[in-house]
């Protein structure tokens, strides 16, 4: 089992979920997050001025796949939430030592 981390833009973690729940991952938790990448964040205006925004709103869905399908679950889960711009998202894939335990 690997264990993948997906960090994507809100208004793709739909479609994102949808595709995840399509290639039959029985299980995932979804969090809502803040960060930045190279887009440093952003500036806002309010009231006239200027502030920055360092920490964008991101979605974080962490899930367990199979070692053999992992490669097509990250292809996937890219084409559903790549939109051609800088900070689209990144998907972590960590190796586990352990046994998935349910209880």
């Amino acid at each position: 089992m690997k264990y993948l981390t997906i960090i994507v833009k809100p208004f793709v973690a739909e479609s994102v979920l949808a595709v995840i729940s399509e290639m039959g991952v029985d299980a995932c938790t979804v969090r809502e997050a803040k960060g930045y990448g190279r887009q440093k964040g952003y500036l806002n205006k309010y009231r006239g001025g200027e502030f920055a925004t360092a920490y964008l709103p991101k979605v974080e869905i962490s899930i367990w796949v199979e070692e053999t399908r992992v490669d097509e679950v990250v292809e996937r889960v890219m084409k559903a939430a790549r939109t051609g711009r800088i900070g689209d998202g990144k998907v972590f894939v960590v190796p586990t030592a352990w046994p998935v335990i349910e209880f």
